[in-house]
């Protein structure tokens, strides 16, 4: 059964602090990649937490193991410009997030 998970991301040691998120190493294929899983509706809502190193994301799965082992395969989780710090679970009480079928 799916249901919801809270991941976090943080920069790994390949980030460049001197560049913005849009100038790191294949962003395009980053990008390319999150939009996939957002279009699927693996991901449900994310983006980076401003004035920190991390990335949120709302994902709807299986198991933390599923998350972790679709996000490995992001370009970014490969050349170490990403990494997941945190998966759990997650219960939304306020709000919707809608539903797929």
């Amino acid at each position: 059964m799916q249901r919801f998970f809270v991941v976090i991301r943080t920069r790994g040691p390949a980030w460049q602090g001197s560049q913005p998120l849009e100038g790191q190493p294949d962003w395009a294929g980053h990008a390319s990649f999150m939009n996939a899983l957002a279009k699927e509706g693996f991901i449900v809502v994310g983006g980076p937490l401003e004035g920190t190193a991390d990335t949120v994301l709302v994902v709807r799965a299986e198991t933390g193991d599923e998350i972790r082992a679709r996000l490995a395969a992001d370009p970014w989780a490969v050349a170490d410009l990403l990494r997941v710090t945190r998966v759990a679970p997650w219960t939304l009480r306020l709000g919707s997030l809608g539903e797929r079928a």
